[in-house]
């Protein structure tokens, strides 16, 4: 089994507790922590949002959301009624001066201080400002600010210059819970724990690199906002950036927070200014059963893409002319996450059917179904000669792993034990963030100044057919969006 070390005792102030994200992820996270022994007793969990509600009413709104969110098998009556003897709750916001004093009262002095800010950063700076006049900000205390962190360069300064007014860059904690899932991070385990690839990991053994993210929604529920923000702003620029660090960075010279985000602001440092031609931006059409992008958002002029491409490229020597291509976007055939390296073919064959075979392909799938696969060719079982195919060598992080280690932590989990640990190699440091914001800023600068025209797509498939043009030019095709 794997080993669970505890954490030291905690505060964490969970601001926007009653909403969305944090009853669907972070409540769930903690209970499942504490079930495993990792948040031991004493530590607390203090809700605080804007809502009137009772300490009963918020301890029945988190028992509820465990009950829903927590697998069966990590559900026991008994540590369910303790974690929720550690659930406190205080009404706050800035017209109510008296749920910030009651807020202060109840933090410790000698326990570590979380302030996870699980809010609309509309509010990031009240809150902030609002810590400080409270004076509970001490040399313990750690902020965690959920994304957007911004929507441009400028408001990404703004909003560093606010947390940076109140606390260390060693107490923020930037979260993107895309670095906390298992296949992520064993993307670093295989290129650095493993002589197999990292010889083979530059452009003389790789042809492309594709990252996708696509989701089956659509935008229905999120449509003022995401109007506002789009897939570009909402994925390219954290998720996808993210992913295409862990793949393109050197080695760092050890796993330490701050050397492993030298190298991946060295990655986003060395991005080329996308031209015209290698963006694609479209939005979904209406279906049988559902209303098109335009629709969805009321607004019939809508500029706002729900679907982005973009081939990219690394100027520096390990990366020269391996394009990267990103794609994200909404009502698209199915969720799905993943990383295909695709590796370049031999220059010189024996076999006579070799060239309708497939390329070696290593495939990381963040969701569903966390798994690594190489694909690889073999001689086609039975009589018949040297007949070749391609197949998959397949590991499902939940077949091969959970057997003899236990089940899999969560991306929530994971992160959130390490803010409380103060471990930050997980989560994006302020010149990361403004870098990946300035790169973004000069592809909507693109767009908009040279009119880069918006296509449409049917709902259900791989998205526009444009975007399969970015790699056909290379005669290459995007990987089908399929489990």
């Amino acid at each position: 089994m794997s080993q669970i070390i505890p954490v030291k005792t905690f505060d964490l102030v969970l601001f926007g507790s009653t909403g969305d994200l944090a009853q669907r992820q972070i409540i769930p996270a903690l209970y499942r922590r504490f079930h495993v022994r990792q948040m031991l007793d004493g530590s607390r969990i203090i809700g605080a949002a804007r809502t009137q509600i009772s300490e009963s009413d918020f301890r029945s709104i988190s028992e509820a959301s465990i009950r829903q969110h927590v697998p069966p098998q990590s559900r026991d009556d008994a540590l369910i009624e303790q974690f929720l003897a550690a659930l406190t709750y205080v009404s706050v916001g800035n017209k109510n001066e008296d749920g910030w004093k009651t807020l202060a009262a109840k933090l410790r002095g000698n326990a570590v201080r979380v302030f996870y800010l699980s809010v609309g950063p509309a509010v990031f700076s009240s809150i902030i400002l609002n810590l400080q006049d409270q004076g509970v900000i001490t040399s313990a205390s750690r902020v965690v600010i959920e994304k957007p962190f911004g929507r441009d360069l400028a408001s990404a300064k703004r909003l560093n210059a606010d947390l940076l007014c109140a606390f260390r860059e060693t107490q923020i904690y930037r979260i993107d819970h895309y670095l906390g899932k298992e296949t992520v991070q064993n993307l670093m385990a295989l290129r650095f724990a493993n002589v197999l690839f990292e010889p083979l990991w530059n452009h003389h053994f790789i042809d492309h690199v594709q990252i996708t993210v696509a989701e089956k929604i659509g935008v229905k529920g999120r449509s003022e906002y995401y109007d506002s923000t789009g897939a570009l702003r909402d994925m390219v620029q954290n998720h996808l950036m993210q992913l295409l660090c862990l793949v393109a960075m050197e080695t760092p010279s050890a796993f330490t927070p701050d050397t492993v985000r030298d190298e991946k602001l060295k990655v986003i440092r060395a991005l080329r200014p996308v031209e015209r031609e290698d963006i694609v931006r479209a939005q979904y059409l209406g279906g049988l059963e559902n209303n098109g992008y335009l629709e969805d958002v009321g607004n019939p002029d809508s500029r706002t893409e729900s679907f982005i491409a973009l081939k990219c490229e690394i100027a520096n020597w390990r990366w020269a002319g391996t394009p990267f291509f990103l794609r994200s976007g909404k009502r698209l055939r199915e969720r799905l996450s993943e990383i295909a390296v695709v590796f370049k073919r031999p220059l010189h064959s024996i076999f006579l059917d070799y060239d309708h075979l497939e390329e070696n392909v290593l495939v990381i799938r963040l969701q569903p179904r966390e798994a690594i696969q190489m694909q690889v060719t073999i001689k086609r079982p039975g009589p018949g000669g040297m007949r070749l195919t391609s197949v998959p060598l397949d590991m499902s992080f939940a077949e091969a792993v959970e057997p003899k280690l236990g089940p899999l932590t969560n991306a929530y989990e994971r992160l959130i034990m390490d803010v409380v640990r103060g471990n930050q190699t997980l989560f994006m440091r302020n010149d990361e963030i403004e870098a990946a914001w300035e790169w973004t800023d000069s592809v909507i600068e693109t767009m908009e100044r040279q009119d880069v025209r918006m296509k449409d797509y049917d709902p259900g498939g791989d998205g526009p057919s444009a975007s399969h043009m970015l790699l056909h030019v290379g005669k290459r095709e995007w990987r089908k969006i399929k489990l």
